[in-house]
Order: structure tokens, then sequence, then C-alpha cells
């Protein structure tokens, strides 16, 4: 409101906030000549623009006192606005300076219960850490489209790598394996003692896929296809949690990438073991809309996540 009260006359539809700077440097200075040098212009210049604030103001603002000049009261009682109007301005321009112990913010990630089940607790303390005042908001990955992240309904999203879109950045945080999981002694893997499974071998036993996984499950379905083979869906599960455990409780044959089924080994008596076919890996990304790309805080988030997410990636060893 500062600037806006300064020039408050006819000149509004043409505001010009180098004046702000102009009347500061001759109210310092108390000559045209004195401002022109501490601006780096010339007298004539100067004193155009002191022409220009005296039409602005409806005031002459400055009035000759021997070899200089003297404001006058209108001048005088600017003085104080105009340091916080400059400040103010300028701020606009500077850089943020983010206090994220005082920060109090709520994140929107969008991602499937894999990745929120193994990262969401470990993310939430890292970021707790430096912002105590800072919460996630993990929702499911149906819907797979940008208009989430353009609206701002979802600030993060995280998944296998979309196609490019104009207004969306993406970023590479790990590209996993595919491995298949099965309970603990598991008859397929010969009660723990086999360390490789056979194409023929898989497909003899009933397999849990996940919902809305895309064309991950095509491509098993299309590698073994190529060897005239064919697997049985039994149970199309909601998440890869779900599929865990249910692999985890019974005799079938779930496939997931391999960080999330290894970090289910702790919670669950699994065991994980290479495909028999070859798969394409795909990267799993995090994205975001330009809105938020210059963000520091929004850049601190997506900071955070990809450190958390190289924790524990280590190479694969399948039983």
């Amino acid at each position: 409101m500062h600037c806006m009260q300064l020039f408050a006359h006819q000149t509004m539809k043409h505001l010009d906030f180098n004046l702000l700077l102009d009347l500061d440097a001759l109210l310092r200075e108390g000559s045209v000549v004195g401002a022109a040098k501490a601006l780096h212009l010339s007298a004539p210049a100067m004193s155009r623009r002191l022409t220009r604030l005296r039409e602005a103001m409806g005031d002459p603002l400055f009035v000759p006192a021997g070899r200089g000049l003297v404001p006058t009261q209108r001048a005088l009682a600017l003085r104080e606005r105009l340091q916080a109007a400059i400040e103010e301005v300028r701020g606009v321009f500077t850089p943020q300076e983010v206090d994220f112990s005082r920060l109090q913010r709520s994140f929107t990630l969008r991602a499937n219960d894999g990745f929120a089940g193994m990262w969401a607790t470990r993310l939430a303390s890292a970021l707790a850490a430096e912002a105590p005042s800072v919460s996630l908001h993990f929702m499911a990955r149906a819907d797979k489209g940008t208009e989430a992240l353009r609206s701002g309904a979802v600030d993060l999203d995280l998944g296998v790598a979309e196609p490019a879109e104009p207004g969306m950045y993406s970023e590479p945080l790990f590209v996993p394996a595919f491995v298949g999981v099965v309970r603990e002694n598991h008859p397929l893997l010969g009660n723990g003692r086999c360390s490789t499974v056979s194409a023929e071998d898989f497909v003899a036993w009933s397999h849990i896929t996940t919902a809305g996984r895309g064309p991950t499950v095509g491509r098993i379905d299309t590698a073994l296809q190529a060897l005239g083979l064919q697997r049985r869906i039994a149970i199309v599960a909601p998440g890869f949690q779900a599929a865990l455990t249910m692999a985890a409780t019974s005799d079938f044959v779930a496939t997931m990438p391999e960080p999330f089924a290894r970090w289910a080994m702790a919670y669950h008596r699994l065991q994980v073991f290479a495909l028999p076919v070859a798969m394409p890996r795909v990267a799993v990304c995090q994205r975001w809309h330009a809105r938020h790309h210059a963000d520091p805080v929004h850049r601190w988030l997506r900071e955070h996540v990809r450190a958390n997410c190289q924790v524990d990636l280590v190479p694969s060893v399948v039983v």
C-alpha cells in the first residue's frame, strides 16, 4: 500500500517505481547533480526526473537554496514512508529466505501405497527435523493425469515416468527391477532351497497383480507369451501393500518393484526371487508443475524426497 499511496495522482495509470529511487536520492544528496551521480545519470536526465516527480506529486518537492536544494514539507513527510516503500518493492525481487523452523505448510503428494508405506514416515521425520509444523497428505495415484498438479490440488506426483507435458517438470528418483514375491518356504522355491525359478514353474502357480499398475502386467505377460506360456491371474489387489500381505499368507505369487518387496521382508515372512523373463526397467519419478519450480520451500521438499528415495537402494541380491 505504501507504493500506491505515494503516487495516488493522475499518473497512477503509468507508474514508474524508479521515481521512488529518484526521490530517495534527491533527499539524501540535496542536489540534482549529487542525485545524478548517485544514480549514475546525467544532470539533465536527473532534472527531467525531478520534473516528473513534481508532476506526479503535485508539489515542487525541492526548492533552490544557495547551490543546492531543500525539501518542501511534502517531501519531508514522505521520507519515512519512502524508505518503507523502497524496501517493500526490493523485497519483491529479493530471493525468499525461508525460516523452516517457523514454516507452517501442508503438502499433498500423490503416490501408490507401496511408495507411501516405504518412505512416508521416513520422509515426514526428515522434514520435521527442520520444519516441525510441516505435514504430508498422501493420496492414491488412481488418476495419473496432470490436472491436479495444474490446479494445485497436488504438490508432487510420485510414480512411473509419464510422457512430458508443457508446464511440467520431472526428475528420476530410482529405476527399480521387478521381482517375484512369495511366502517363506513356498514350494515354488523348493522350500527356500532354490535360487532360480523357471518360466514353466512360474506360471504353474496362481498370481496376484496390482490394480492401476499400468503396462507392467502387460510386459510380463508379453514376455511369457513369447515363450508360449500364460499365467493365471487369481487376484487383482488394490495396491502393493495388499498384494504383499496376500502373498505372505497364501501360495499366490506376486510381482512388484524390488525396493517395496525387500522393505516388506522386515514385516512379513517373504522371499524374493528374480523373474524368469527379462523385464525392461522403468524410472520412478517425481513430477511437479512449473509454478512450484522456483519456490524454495517446494525445492526443499523435492530435495528431501530425492534423498530419502536413495536410502537403502543397494544393488539387488535375490534369493
